[in-house]
């Protein structure tokens, strides 16, 4: 069984394209997990070892987070390779909620993305320490300087350099280790070869100084070295080790490396830093919510000793059941022992435990506090809290974004709605971002998720997963409806026929929230004097969120709605809960439609590169489609526009991109907020929806 310091959880992320599974590929290769690499274009089919879904492999992207394990030196490493495309951010978030560190990678000439700045936020989300490897230093146009420089003034990092690049582009040759002052090369067939070289006389000084400025920097968090700094003094490698590795932790430095995973140069140094800087468990604080003590947080050690924690964090339904892929807090976990969902109070036994290789499963009797694992069995909901039953806690879950896209699917045969029914259920239950409703006036099945990619996969998995054929609607944009100014209401529900009568009145006013604060609903209590029985208030709030469900324009969800209830009657033989909920629904409906409604879309933000002569003709399409320059960068004869689109607007746009710079533009798009759309285009949303309801 590992020593617990001895332990890594770390993922791989970055924006697309930047190289993350080509250097999860080499980890393996590096450590011998694997004995052969398989690029991630491979021509046979055969496929990286981490992509091992066939549309993966196909469409040379990453849909899934796939976990391994391999060792390094005397290290265990629990390793997850992430999604770079945003339509999957939430294996992103899930991976990052589990993850003591992460390596960040950033290509030698694209340098900061948009999906760089997305990834960067959810690990200060989850606290996640990371090192950054910059790829592809090989390629023409690279530049790890402007890469590094771009760290701290694009996502305000405080990087620092611990391998500097020697030669550059096609005669990049290896790297100088800054803490030993060695010139490392990688030789051999495969780089698998390390060897330190005295570093050559050319590059002496360039290396002095860089070393020079990591102690300089490291001198901000240690005394001893601040002293030796200030004196001209050298400092002994395993205190500069000891310091970097508390910064790191600790969220002050990111150190940062260089080299190319498609060459094989680098990758050993990259693993000697993640097992050097990155947190075991032991240094990470996690905490529970205590559910006997009004969820007060306490704190979770990684301790085989201790009560059993585990968080579900993954849930995979394949050829031999679901299988849930946990993350153990505290405590140990052995075959056959019983576990309690801390939701449904279910009582579970153990009855397989797999360490996952991609999409091999290898079976162990037992895992320890810290270890990543994967249980048959397990019915439960991702984000679900494991105990042995003596603690009552909840871990808090991860964040999920929600859905902007909905698109209305149907099986093409009848025969086959069991299959398709099956399908959508298991989907929906392992991507929170993938959600399933009913139309309930036309009877379609709409799908919603983060992207038309994102639906698209899941359409194409369906079909080669279920052999269901869907025939699909156009896609529709995730509206919301919201108020602008206050109304007062004062609603009485009244109904006598036979029998005991319903008698409710409410009264209050309603105002918006503003967007910023991204709050749905709020409910706000000042009813005084026992108009309203303190037994109805309950109802009446209710009542006031099942009217948001639908707003009074499009039948869209309302947000940003704050009810204030200050008045009202109760009848002393008619009142019910059920009066005034009815009364509460009617009168916010009333209420909204003196409150200036509006329509909400959601917004784009939107990254074009393309060849610098066809900047006129992308911004042209932009305001075209309704979009807002925000920032033009120009580099290497290429340039970045950075804006913000409405989603509705974007349909279509990657032909279109095609066909304006003759197949040389590419684009990252992901949900940025949701605004106020112009009064024309609200008109126009309006009598489109009416048409619809007539045609029904």
């Amino acid at each position: 069984m590992t020593e617990i310091s001895k332990l890594r959880n770390i993922g791989i992320a970055a924006h697309i394209d930047s190289g993350k599974t080509t250097l999860s590929e080499r980890i393996l290769f590096f450590t011998g997990k694997i004995h052969r690499v398989t690029e991630v274009r491979d021509k046979t089919g055969a496929g990286p070892t981490m992509d091992s879904m066939d549309l993966e492999r196909e469409k040379g992207i990453t849909i899934q987070s796939a976990a391994t394990y391999t060792t390094w030196k005397d290290y265990s490493i629990n390793l997850i390779d992430t999604p770079g495309h945003i339509d999957f951010t939430v294996e992103v978030e899930r991976s990052l909620r589990i993850l003591d560190g992460t390596v960040l990678v950033l290509c030698g000439v694209a340098g900061v993305q948009s999906q760089t700045i997305t990834v960067d936020r959810q690990m200060h989300r989850y606290g996640v320490p990371r090192l950054v490897f910059i790829n592809k230093v090989d390629r023409s146009g690279a530049n790890p300087d402007k890469v590094f420089q771009q760290l701290r003034d694009k996502i305000h990092l405080n990087p620092v350099m611990i391998t500097m690049p020697v030669g550059m582009e096609s005669n990049f040759r290896g790297v100088i280790d800054l803490i030993k002052m060695k010139f490392i090369t990688y030789d051999g067939n495969e780089g698998e070869i390390v060897n330190e070289h005295p570093i050559p006389d050319e590059l002496l000084e360039e290396a002095q100084t860089r070393r020079l400025e990591l102690i300089e920097t490291l001198a901000d968090f240690d005394d001893e070295i601040a002293e030796k700094f200030l004196n001209e003094e050298d400092v002994a490698i395993d205190k500069i080790k000891e310091v970097i590795r508390t910064a790191t932790i600790s969220l002050k430095i990111v150190p940062v490396f260089v080299g190319t995973a498609k060459q094989n140069k680098g990758i050993q140094s990259l693993l000697d830093g993640i097992c050097d800087f990155l947190p075991s468990p032991l240094d990470k604080v996690n905490e529970g919510l205590d559910q006997d003590n009004n969820e007060m947080p306490i704190i979770l050690e990684s301790d085989n000793n201790k009560p059993f924690v585990g968080l579900a964090f993954k849930l995979e339904d394949g050829k031999y059941g679901q299988l849930t892929y946990m993350r153990i807090y505290q405590g140990k976990l052995l075959k056959g022992d019983f576990i309690y969902n801390t939701k449904t109070k279910k009582k579970i036994k153990v009855s397989r435990i797999v360490r996952m290789h991609a999409d091999e499963m290898h079976d162990i009797e037992g895992a320890s506090a810290g270890d990543i694992i994967a249980l048959f069995g397990v019915e439960c909901s991702s984000g679900d809290t494991f105990t042995d039953g003596i603690l009552n806690i909840t871990m808090t879950s991860m964040f999920v974004p929600n859905p902007v896209i909905e698109l209305t699917v149907a099986p093409k045969e009848n025969s086959k709605l069991a299959n398709f029914s099956k399908a959508l259920n298991r989907f929906q239950k392992e991507d929170p971002t993938f959600q399933v409703k009913r139309d309930v006036e036309s009877g379609d099945t709409i799908i919603a998720g983060m992207g038309e990619l994102h639906l698209d996969i899941y359409i194409e998995r369906i079909k080669r997963e279920y052999n269901v054929d869907i025939v699909t609607g156009k896609p529709k944009v995730a509206y919301r409806e919201t108020i602008t100014k206050q109304a007062d209401f004062n609603y009485t529900h009244k109904k006598q026929s036979g029998g005991s009568g319903q008698f409710a009145r409410v009264g209050g006013f309603v105002e918006p929230i503003p967007l910023e604060e991204a709050k749905d609903y709020e409910f706000v209590d000042k009813v005084v004097g026992g108009v309203i029985s303190r037994e109805y208030i309950p109802a009446c709030d209710k009542g006031f969120q099942e009217q948001c469900e639908k707003g009074i324009l499009i039948e869209q969800p309302m947000v940003g709605i704050k009810v204030t209830l200050n008045d009202g009657q109760t009848h002393s033989v008619d009142s019910s809960e059920m009066a005034f909920k009815l009364a509460a629904k009617m009168a916010l409906k009333l209420a909204v439609a003196k409150a200036n409604p509006v329509i909400l879309e959601p917004i784009m933000k939107l990254e074009v590169s393309a060849p610098d002569e066809f900047q006129g003709a992308v911004i042209g399409q932009l305001n075209q489609r309704r979009g807002i320059i925000i920032n033009t960068t120009s580099d290497n004869n290429y340039v970045v526009i950075e804006s913000e689109v409405p989603l509705n607007q974007m349909f279509g746009y990657a032909t279109d991109l095609r066909g304006n710079t003759q197949g040389k533009g590419e684009f990252t798009m992901e949900f940025l907020k949701y605004s106020q759309v112009p009064k024309s285009v609200q008109e126009d949303i309006i009598s489109e929806y009416q048409k619809s309801k007539k045609n029904q």
